[in-house]
C-alpha cells in the first residue's frame, strides 16, 4: 500500500470516487497477506530452493470474492499441495446462521454425493473442496451416529414396539429399504429408540441381530413386546 496515500490525494484532486481507491488497496492488502500466510506456513518463500523437498509446496489457488462496504474484493486463495494450509485472513464461509460444515452434511444426508457438494460448493460460494475434504466434514455426523448406536441401555423396560418401515435409500440407485427400529418404553413413560438397522427386506433373522444388539448394550427384562405378525419374529424375541 505504498502508492495509497498518492492515489487518494489524486483522487480527491480529480474528484474521482474514493472509495474505489479504497476497494482496490484494500484488495492487494488482503491478496498480499494470504500469499504471506502462505509463505509463512511452508517456511520457504516462492521459488526459493529452500522448498526443494520440503514435502510440500504450492500449489494454485482458488478465487473468491468477498463482500465489503467498499465493494467486491477479487481475492485468490493459495493452496499447498498436502491440502494442510487453513488460512486465517477471511472468516469462513457462513450460511444464514448456519455453517458451511452444517449445510455439507444437511446435503449428504439427503444422498447428494461427495463430489456434487464439492462442484456446487465452488460454484455458489467460489470456495473450492476436495471431494475428500467434503468427506471428511460428514465424520462430525457419523461420529455422533456411533455414539448413539453403542450407548448403554436401561436394565428394564416395560414394553418395547419394534417394527420395519420402508424409505428410499440412496446408494448407486435410489431404491426403498427396510429400517428396523426397537422404541422402548420406561416405567416413568418416557421412550427413546433402542436400536436401529438397515436391509433391502424385513427379516426375523435381521430383529434377532437387533435384539441381541438390544441385550449386549444392557438390557435385561422387558415386561412387553409388540410388533406385528412377521413370521419367526417371536423366536427372534426369545
Amino acid at each position: 500500500m505504498n502508492h495509497f496515500t498518492s492515489d487518494l490525494v489524486q483522487a480527491l484532486v480529480t474528484k474521482q470516487d474514493v472509495t474505489e481507491i479504497f476497494r482496490n488497496h484494500l484488495e492487494m492488502a488482503m491478496n498480499r497477506l494470504l500469499e504471506t500466510e502462505l509463505t509463512a506456513f511452508l517456511d520457504y518463500e516462492k521459488y526459493d530452493r529452500a522448498g526443494i523437498n520440503s514435502g510440500n509446496s504450492r500449489n494454485g489457488s482458488y478465487s473468491r470474492t468477498l463482500h465489503t462496504e467498499y465493494g467486491d474484493l477479487k481475492l485468490t486463495i493459495p493452496r499447498d499441495r498436502n491440502g494442510e494450509f487453513k488460512q486465517q485472513t477471511i472468516a469462513p464461509y457462513k450460511r444464514s446462521n448456519d455453517t458451511l460444515e452444517s449445510f455439507v452434511i444437511h446435503m449428504f444426508q439427503k444422498g447428494v454425493t461427495m463430489t456434487e457438494i464439492a462442484d456446487l460448493i465452488e460454484k455458489m460460494y467460489g470456495h473450492h473442496y476436495t471431494p475428500q475434504t467434503v468427506s471428511n466434514m460428514t465424520k462430525t455426523m457419523v461420529e455422533h451416529v456411533d455414539a448413539f448406536t453403542t450407548r448403554k441401555l436401561a436394565k428394564r423396560y416395560v414394553c418395547v414396539y419394534i417394527d420395519a418401515t420402508y424409505v428410499a435409500v440412496k446408494r448407486d440407485t435410489v431404491s426403498k429399504e427396510a429400517v428396523y427400529l426397537a422404541v422402548g418404553i420406561r416405567e416413568d413413560g418416557s421412550k427413546e429408540v433402542l436400536a436401529y438397522t438397515i436391509a433391502p427386506t424385513e427379516s426375523a433373522y435381521l430383529w434377532n441381530d437387533l435384539l441381541q444388539d438390544v441385550k449386549a448394550r444392557g438390557t435385561e427384562e422387558v415386561l412387553l413386546f409388540i410388533s406385528d405378525g412377521l413370521k419367526g419374529i417371536v423366536s427372534a424375541i426369545e
